[in-house]
């Protein structure tokens, strides 16, 4: 660069020496701040790498041969590794045309000589101590460029101590605020600036970056639209989309399309407004009505927090309701789907606080009082025995809530402890469509199935269990004792489609004419109460469809003890084989192969 174009520079890029009043001496720059155009005509600087550059000087030679020095690029990034980023790449101002207001820009020093890379601990103590808000100013923005924004910040709040009414150092400290991701703060302080000065360009384009990151299509319009102020249009197009999102949305969400609105406040989201608690809680919304909670509770817990703003933020409403009140709105539904009744009750009395003259909010209101006192009232009776009762209690809140299945699930175990098995299935189906895996309604379909006899579903659902539990003992056991009910079960049937069943006999006459009969018979004593005869029940049935020219008969200990006793059977499970009346061979507590190879032995010499 030659020495005549570097004065040149030079000369445009000094800070305009404040007057007696803490004012420009020069009214052409409303900021106190350069506007240094680093970036190619239509080149959009992206944040990605760190937050915004402070500006503190005038207006630059525009000759795009002119690049700054120091740790920033041409494109206008932070090379400092490591700097906070939010979001995807993306303009955190408005402002990518040949108009290049930033978060701020470099503060230079006298002379146009860049400052260090970082300001010594003496440079700042006397910046703290001293009384000119310039000095802090200068020494801030050299920490801010650094990326030390928290100390940076510091420095700003001393200047803006020391001159309230400085626009520039309320703006720089906007910046701050900013990188700090406190961005409701950093939108009031910009709204301070342009108090101070309503013609001050960047604190309007800083205020317009703000709400539409907040989601807030009007307020960012109208301080990216001040009269005088040269427009971006490609900003003014991001609003646009922004708001036919937002539109979008609107609509879907009001005909119950939630899948759309999910589709429509994501896009929202990806155009910018990724600072918006409202949107998130749309989504939230729109998960909570697609049966989705894991998802729904995950936005709700990721819901940007905004402190500080300006009242011009909650001003604003979002589909027909004040905006602050919507996010109760839907956290108090979520809730309530979750089964936090206290939780939703406490949600849904903020949300009306907020706006309770919303037809929407008043009867969500109403919806989640009634269903947390049926609930609260179905718990009391349940817990009195009073279980039809309690049955009614669930029901009148399922009236309002038809799709708690926290509800359904209680009302189940009302229906089993009734002894009314097929309801109580019922209930558990109706919660498990709402909330897949639920352990308790799983556990309590398994255990109505069981009654019912339907093996094979509760099999399965031990199954699930144990793939959720898969530590828990009771469920291993379950499962197993299941599987061996299925298998008898499913023996039984075989044996029944083909004729051939294991002979039950409970008296003495009838068991001395089923062994004399001709062939060969394979008694089997047992009592129902033993484990071991639990388990090779099933075994029995399989032996008697594999052998069908053998008669298999059983006999309950407990239901016939003059057999038990003509017999001599003192343990379980014991099996005689006869032949014609003759006894061949005794086997207590045999093994499967030692039992079917006796039997197969047998049935060869027929």
């Amino acid at each position: 660069m030659s020495h005549t174009m570097q004065q040149s520079f030079d000369s445009k890029a000094l800070d305009l020496a404040p007057n007696v009043n803490g004012k420009p001496e020069k009214p052409s720059n409303h900021s106190g701040e350069l506007s240094r155009n680093s970036s190619r005509p239509g080149h959009r600087r992206s944040v990605s790498a760190g937050a915004p550059l402070i500006y503190s000087g005038g207006a630059t030679n525009s000759s795009p041969t002119i690049l700054p020095t120091g740790n920033i690029c041409p494109s206008g990034k932070i090379l400092k590794p490591g700097l906070p980023s939010r979001g995807p790449n993306r303009t955190d101002v408005l402002g990518s045309g040949t108009v290049n207001y930033g978060r701020g820009s470099i503060m230079r020093g006298s002379g146009g000589v860049p400052v260090s890379a970082g300001a010594s601990q003496v440079t700042v103590r006397r910046a703290m101590s001293g009384s000119d808000p310039e000095e802090a100013k200068r020494v801030g923005n050299e920490l801010y460029r650094n990326g030390n924004f928290s100390e940076a910040l510091t420095l700003y709040d001393r200047a803006v101590a020391i001159s309230p009414g400085n626009a520039a150092c309320r703006s720089n400290r906007a910046a701050a605020l900013t990188a700090l991701g406190r961005l409701g703060e950093a939108a009031s302080e910009c709204h301070e600036a342009v108090k101070l000065d309503p013609a001050y360009a960047r604190a309007h384009k800083r205020l317009a970056s703000l709400y539409l990151r907040f989601g807030q299509v009007e307020n960012s319009r109208r301080h990216l639209c001040v009269s005088g102020i040269q427009q971006d249009q490609s900003e003014k197009q991001k609003l646009l989309v922004l708001e036919k999102h937002l539109n979008r949305c609107a609509d879907a969400r009001k005909i119950g399309d939630w899948k759309r609105a999910l589709m429509e406040s994501e896009a929202a989201i990806a155009v910018g407004a990724d600072f918006s608690p409202q949107i998130v809680a749309c989504k939230a919304e729109a998960y909570l009505k697609l049966h989705q909670l894991e998802d729904a509770e995950s936005c709700l817990s990721n819901i940007p927090k905004l402190e500080g703003c300006p009242t011009a933020f909650f001003q604003v409403k979002f589909f027909g309701m004040v905006g602050e009140a919507y996010v109760p709105f839907v956290s108090a539904q979520v809730e309530m789907a979750l089964g936090r009744f206290q939780n939703a009750v406490m949600a849904v009395e903020k949300a009306s606080l907020l706006d309770c003259s919303n037809v929407e909010v008043s009867r969500i209101v109403n919806i989640v009082k009634n269903v947390a006192t049926a609930r609260s009232r179905g718990n009391d009776l349940f817990s009195s025995g009073k279980f039809s009762e309690a049955c009614s209690a669930y029901g009148e809140g399922l009236k309002h809530d038809s799709s708690n299945y926290v509800l359904y699930c209680n009302r189940a175990i009302c229906w089993s402890k009734l002894g009314l098995w097929e309801q109580s299935v019922q209930d558990c189906n109706q919660a498990l469509n709402i909330q897949p895996n639920y352990t308790k309604a799983l556990f309590r379909r398994a255990a109505s199935n069981a009654k019912l006899e339907r093996w094979a579903e509760v099999v399965k659902d031990y199954q699930t269990l144990k793939r959720e539990l898969p530590n828990d003992n009771e469920v291993a056991e379950s499962l197993r004792h299941a599987q061996l009910a299925l298998e008898k079960s499913r023996q039984l049937a075989y044996g029944t489609k083909f004729g051939v069943e294991v002979e039950q006999i409970s008296a003495l006459d009838k068991f001395k004419a089923a062994i004399a009969s001709a062939g060969i018979s394979v008694v089997y004593f047992k009592e129902a109460s033993n484990q071991l005869c639990e388990e090779i029940s099933p075994f029995i049935n399989t032996l008697c469809v594999r052998y069908p020219s053998i008669k298999f008969i059983k006999v309950d200990m407990e239901e016939c003890l003059a057999v038990a006793k003509a017999e001599s059977i003192r343990s379980v499970p014991t099996f005689k084989i006869y032949k014609k009346g003759e006894k061949m061979k005794e086997m207590i507590r045999p093994t499967h192969q030692l039992l079917e190879d006796s039997i197969r032995k047998s049935s060869s010499s027929l």
